[in-house]
């Protein structure tokens, strides 16, 4: 799988479409801290990599990760408050994903008020 293109939304903060476990040593290299995955496993079907897969891969790479799955259109009041927590707790940079992005940027800006 290629990269996605990565949109900074924030000086610390970007976001991007579907990252896979090879993506994760790439991210280590261009310097970000932290990742977060917004995307429920199997969301696209059984090729999409697993949490645990891209979790395995980023810690191997020196990345902090999380797993906060967000149901497409669907963020609750919950889901923003976790996202507030980690978008404050995690080392940045940090990159959050989902399926092409746009979802972990409204959740980011949800979680931030902006």
């Amino acid at each position: 799988m290629n990269a996605p293109a990565i949109q900074q939304i924030a000086p610390d903060v970007c976001v991007a479409g579907q990252l896979d476990p090879s993506a994760m040593a790439a991210l280590a290299d261009a310097g970000f801290k932290s990742v977060i995955n917004n995307r429920p496993d199997y969301e696209g079907g059984p090729d999409q990599p697993t949490s645990a897969a891209i979790e395995a891969a980023a810690k191997a790479a020196g990345l902090h990760y999380a797993f906060l799955p967000v149901v497409s259109g669907a963020q609750t009041p919950a889901d923003v408050a976790r996202m507030a927590q980690l978008v404050n707790e995690l080392p940045k940079p940090l990159l959050a994903f989902c399926r092409t992005g746009t979802r972990s940027g409204h959740l980011y800006r949800a979680a931030v008020g902006a």
